[in-house]
């Protein structure tokens, strides 16, 4: 981890990894990781096309994939790193695992869960936005242009 300036940059940097093989699928790049300790237990991106599931969100196969970990349907001492801020469907899905942190990169000025008003999220779940927010903003941005050019 050396390279980057915190934890935080380096779990994102693996969080976009994850969105880069969401949109060679060609689906929206988005990717997640869960962190519990100093170890990914859990790493997903989109799939929503792949799966005709519009559920099939990166943070909600992430949640799964650490909740089938731990055999465990709660996370409170892990860590969500998305690269864009949770859709309302993903915050609620946050809430209910009780997630103890999350850790997004761009914002969502349209659908993104901080629109919204009242609690989303367990209230000890701490949040932290703008890691790496423009590298992500910047692979979402490619994708949705590409796809107005076709």
């Amino acid at each position: 981890m050396s390279i980057f300036d915190s934890p935080d940059e380096y779990y994102m940097q693996q969080a976009l990894r994850e969105a880069r093989a969401a949109a060679a699928e060609d689906e929206v790049p988005i990717g997640a990781v869960i962190v519990c300790g100093d170890r990914i237990v859990a790493r997903a991106h989109n799939q929503t096309e792949r799966l005709h599931d519009v559920t099939a969100h990166a943070e909600m196969l992430a949640f799964t994939a650490a909740s089938e970990a731990f055999g465990a349907k709660y996370l409170p001492d892990c860590t969500l790193y998305v690269t864009v801020e949770p859709c309302p469907m993903c915050a609620g899905a946050a809430g209910w695992t009780q997630v103890g942190r999350i850790v997004y990169g761009a914002a969502d000025p349209k659908r993104g869960f901080s629109l919204l008003t009242g609690p989303m999220l367990h209230p000890k779940t701490t949040v932290v936005g703008g890691v790496l927010a423009d590298e992500c903003a910047a692979l979402m941005k490619e994708y949705f242009n590409s796809k107005r050019k076709q």
